[in-house]
C-alpha cells in the first residue's frame, strides 16, 4: 500500500518505519521548506518490541522520502494523521480537499467530540486508532523511541468498515497485535485524563523527563487525573465500561506513584519516551492542561490540582 505520514514527528517517524520495514511505500508531508531541514535520513535509536517483549534495540539511519506538497488526485491509499489534538482541526481542514481516494486514520489524541474534532473531513473515509509507541528527537535529530507490539483501533459506531479493516490490516502487516477498543471515544477521553495528570507534573518541573525517579510527582499526577473523572462523567464517559484504564486512578497513590517511578526509572521500554521529553517550551503538555482546565470549569467540576499546575504555566 502507499502510505502517506501527515508531517514528521515522532510518532509518524516510528510507524512510518515500522509499515516502510514490511514492504509498503512510506512517504512524509511536511511544510514547505521542511525537507531542506529535516533532510532525507532520520538516525533511529528504537527499542522495538514487536517480537521481544523487552525490546530489540534498533541503532540505523533511515532514508526517508519527503513531500511538501499534496495534490487532490494523488494514489495514496491511507494517509495517518498523527498531530497534537490541538492541530487536528486545522490538519482535517488541510486535507478535506485533498483526501482524494485514501483511508484517513487518526491516530492519537482527541479531546473534542470526535467527528467534531476532523470536521470536514468525511466519516466514512475515517479510520481511528492510538499508537502505542513514544520518544523524542535530541538536539542532533536522533530519535530515541519505544515502539510495543500492541496498537489500538477502535470505531465510532458498529463494526469496523472495509477502510477500517484494510487499515487495521496494514498495521498487523508490520508486525503489530492489533486490539480493539468498543467504546473508542470514553477511551480517547479517560486517555487525555490520564495525559494531563502526567503533564500537570511536568509543567510544573519543567519538562517530562523530569518525573524520572520522583516517585511524588507521580503520586500527584495519578490523584490529578483521579480529579478529573467527574469531568468525564460530565462529557458521558461511562466509566464502568473502562474500569482497566481507570484502575490505576484509583490504587493507593502512594504506592503507586513509587511503583510508576521504579518502572519508569528502570525499564528501558517505559524510560525512553518519558526521558525523551526534555523540551521546557513544548506546546503538547501546556494545551493539554489549559483545555483540560477549560472543559472542567465548563462543567464545574473543582480541579485543585489541575489549578496548581495551570497556574504554574502562567508564571
Amino acid at each position: 500500500m502507499r502510505v502517506l505520514m501527515f508531517g514528521r514527528g515522532v510518532i509518524a517517524t516510528i510507524y512510518g518505519w515500522a509499515l516502510e520495514q514490511a514492504g509498503h511505500e512510506v512517504r512524509f508531508l511536511v511544510r514547505p521548506g521542511r525537507a531542506a531541514e529535516y533532510g532525507d535520513r532520520v538516525e533511529l535509536d528504537l527499542l522495538d518490541a514487536r517480537r521481544r517483549p523487552w525490546g530489540e534495540r534498533i541503532r540505523q539511519t533511515w532514508s526517508t522520502s519527503l513531500i511538501e506538497h499534496l495534490d487532490a488526485d494523488h494514489d495514496f491509499d491511507v494517509i495517518v494523521v498523527s498531530v497534537g489534538h490541538h492541530h487536528l482541526s486545522a490538519a482535517a481542514e488541510f486535507l478535506a480537499p485533498r483526501i482524494g481516494a485514501a483511508t484517513v486514520l487518526v491516530f492519537g489524541n482527541v479531546w473534542d467530540e470526535p467527528a467534531d474534532a476532523v470536521a470536514p473531513l468525511p466519516l466514512d473515509r475515517l479510520a481511528w486508532g492510538f499508537p502505542q509507541a513514544g520518544g523524542g528527537f535530541d538536539g542532533d535529530g536522533v530519535l530515541h523511541a519505544a515502539v510495543m507490539r500492541r496498537v489500538l483501533f477502535g470505531t465510532l459506531d458498529g463494526e469496523p468498515t472495509s477502510r477500517e479493516s484494510q487499515v487495521r490490516q496494514l498495521f498487523a502487516d508490520a508486525g503489530l497485535t492489533v486490539s480493539e477498543q468498543p467504546d473508542l471515544r470514553g477511551w480517547l477521553l479517560i486517555h487525555f485524563a490520564a495525559d494531563a495528570g502526567v503533564h500537570s507534573q511536568g509543567v510544573q518541573l519543567g519538562s517530562l523527563s523530569h518525573l524520572l525517579g520522583r516517585p511524588a510527582s507521580f503520586r500527584e499526577a495519578l490523584l490529578t487525573s483521579r480529579e478529573l473523572l467527574p469531568v468525564l462523567e460530565a462529557r458521558g464517559v461511562d466509566l464502568r465500561r473502562h474500569r482497566s484504564s481507570t484502575a490505576l486512578f484509583h490504587a493507593p497513590a502512594g504506592l503507586a506513584g513509587h511503583v510508576l517511578s521504579l518502572v519508569t526509572a528502570r525499564v528501558p521500554l517505559a524510560n525512553v519516551s518519558l526521558a525523551a521529553h526534555t523540551d521546557p517550551r513544548a506546546e503538547e503538555p501546556r494545551r493539554v492542561v489549559e483545555d483540560m482546565l477549560a472543559e472542567a470549569r465548563r462543567q464545574g467540576v473543582p480541579t485543585p490540582r489541575l489549578d496548581r499546575a495551570a497556574a504554574a504555566l502562567r508564571r
